[in-house]
């Protein structure tokens, strides 16, 4: 047990390793001598765990949606809003996350590497929550859960690129707050409206909340 507790820890160690390099020089840039001398391990540790650059950005990209975890809400419709701002939020110092989100954009990555999982991933779990937040009576009789799903993670995708070019990410608070406010007349019952919550700080009351808990 013990040992298997080791692995598991050196394997996250050289994944938080990778991201941060990845999301600093990119793909092509990045060696694996890099990424060991991020993470403190040893050339066996790494080729135990990733037997290649391609499979350790792989592994980097596989864990973005589980890093977008939030707490269960009532409204399924807030909780698909949190997830949007938990993830802004953990951009600003997650980098593990932030280097699957430079992954998903960088078209440096060759073909062994399959920066466009995310792309697929975010809607099939975004869906599933929409599809709930409709059956509670939620959302517009017009809404498709699948075209509001992937026309969000499109615009999430380009503006935290835009937030990241002019601000480093620190104004993506208010730029994801004024996306919702967009978005949500058009989706949501008025009813709803009133209730839910789409502040700038969402995404650290979010962080907070899973951290007490």
């Amino acid at each position: 047990m013990a040992t298997q507790e080791r692995a598991i820890r050196t394997r996250m160690a050289i994944l938080e390793a990778a991201g941060a390099v990845f999301d600093e020089f990119g793909y092509s840039s990045t060696t694996l001598t890099m990424v060991l001398e991020r993470a403190e391990v040893t050339k066996g540790a790494l080729y135990f765990h990733f037997q290649s650059k391609e499979a350790l950005a792989q592994a980097v990209l596989d864990e973005q949606v589980q890093l977008g975890t939030v707490p269960p809400q009532a409204s399924k419709l807030q909780e698909v809003i949190d997830i949007t701002f938990a993830v802004a939020h953990r951009l600003l110092d997650n980098a593990l996350l932030r280097g699957s989100v430079r992954l998903t954009v960088d078209q440096g990555a060759p073909p062994g590497v399959d920066h466009s999982g995310p792309f697929r991933q975010w809607p099939v779990h975004l869906v599933s929550l929409m599809e709930e937040a409709r059956a509670q009576g939620e959302l517009l009789p017009s809404v498709r859960p699948q075209d509001t799903v992937e026309l969000l993670v499109g615009a999430f995708a380009g503006i935290q690129l835009m937030s990241r070019a002019l601000t480093n990410r620190e104004d993506l608070g208010r730029r994801i707050s004024i996306l919702w406010g967009h978005i949500l007349p058009s989706i949501a019952v008025p009813g709803l409206m009133p209730s839910i919550d789409t502040a700038p700080d969402r995404g650290v009351r979010v962080t907070e909340a899973i951290m007490a808990a």
